[in-house]
């Protein structure tokens, strides 16, 4: 019996043996103030309760949370290591959002190719420290574990790598920051945790915004003079937090046809998470994750009416694929942000070699997740792509 499977009748584990995973692990004990154990205390009882979890999605859940915890620590040591981070500014920040599977990671990386731009990237998310001077990389050896494990990972997962790459120089999302309060649907995505999810609802994601904002002053920290660009499609859920933590950040929302969109975030789902559990499968991924990013849509469309609509921008997924350099000029006009040459050259560049990487074989349809078209109509019957 493993250690995990040993932790009073928890698959994955208990806040305690986590937290001592991640210290041996690291060499790192200083966790920082006690405004995580929260979530993660209820997120466990859910695992246990609800998940239904295999021995793999039990190993894969708990690799995750030790991730998680190991990351905070990182960050804690970092800030009193570098305490300088405290002065560096974060100004009018680039936030894309929407929808999951409607163009905001090709927006992502469209924006970050702007050498007066800089993105979080998977590997600083994992072990958040001040950015090294890029040519020192691949001789990293943390960034090299790293990129080791994502290179097995396409070896296991192709499939998964077609409908979503990662590796470890890539731009990600940003929601391992929020992550590392506990406060994320990221959880929700990955397995059937009803607890954690009416849990999170009520809670207040203010902090974890600040958070959020320490890590990226502590990343960014050579960088100063260069605009962040973030991407999380759960930035839908905390608009208000978000805008308080970031009050002068720019927010695009990514539009698609939302029977298109639900069809592939539940697809994302269903391969991301194959065979962690024969609960979090089929119909129950289609109702879970329509109810959460229907919910997640009308909250944010709640809140973005209580904020000043200049500091807003819409991009359709279609004018996205047709003309990206161009939906990137009309995000840098909205905003007044300078386009120079060498931008221009290098999102075009990175248009034109995505372009040429050809369309994934992978299909998907909404009645694999026991899913009508009428259904996810009358959930989004408020909502309309813009013209």
């Amino acid at each position: 019996m493993s250690p995990a499977e040993s932790n009073n009748g928890n698959p994955v584990g208990t806040v305690e043996d986590l937290r001592a995973s991640a210290s041996r692990r690291t060499g790192l004990a200083d966790f920082g103030p006690d405004d995580y154990t929260d979530g993660l205390a209820v997120l466990l009882d859910s695992f246990a309760a609800d998940a239904g979890l295999t021995p793999l999605g039990a190993k894969a859940q708990r690799a995750l949370l030790r991730g998680v915890l190991m990351a905070r620590l990182c960050s804690e040591a970092a800030w009193q290591a570098n305490p300088e981070y405290a002065e560096v500014s974060i100004g009018r920040p680039v936030f894309i959002t929407g929808l999951p599977r409607t163009g905001t990671t090709a927006l992502h990386r469209l924006l970050s190719a702007d050498p007066a731009s800089q993105g979080l990237e998977m590997w600083l998310a994992q072990v958040p420290q001040p950015r090294p001077p890029r040519h020192t990389w691949p001789g990293n050896p943390v960034f090299q574990y790293i990129q080791a494990g994502f290179a097995k990972h396409h070896d296991e997962h192709p499939e998964f790598m077609g409908l979503h790459y990662m590796a470890a120089d890539q731009v990600e999302e940003c929601w391992q920051l929020l992550q590392q309060s506990m406060r994320s649907v990221s959880f929700e995505t990955l397995a059937y945790v009803p607890g954690y999810s009416a849990w999170l609802r009520e809670q207040d994601w203010t902090d974890a915004y600040l958070r959020h904002r320490r890590n990226l002053q502590l990343i960014g920290l050579h960088d100063t003079g260069r605009r962040w660009v973030l991407k999380n499609p759960s930035h839908l859920f905390a608009l208000d937090a978000l805008l308080a933590i970031y009050p002068d950040a720019l927010v695009i929302q990514t539009h698609r046809a939302p029977r298109t969109a639900i069809a592939s975030a539940c697809s994302l789902a269903a391969h991301a998470s194959a065979g962690w559990s024969p609960v979090f499968t089929g119909a129950l991924i289609g109702r879970t994750q329509l109810d959460l990013w229907a919910r997640g849509l009308s909250l944010f469309t709640a809140e973005r009416a209580r904020h000043d609509p200049a500091r807003f921008y819409d991009v359709r997924y279609d004018d996205l694929v047709a003309d990206p350099a161009g939906t990137v000029q009309g995000i840098y006009r909205h905003f007044g942000l300078p386009l120079t040459s060498a931008a221009a050259d290098a999102i075009r560049a990175l248009a034109a070699s995505s372009r040429d990487g050809g369309e994934s074989p992978h299909r998907y349809t909404l009645d694999n997740f026991g899913l009508t078209a009428d259904e996810v109509d009358e959930r989004f019957a408020a909502y309309a792509v813009p013209l």
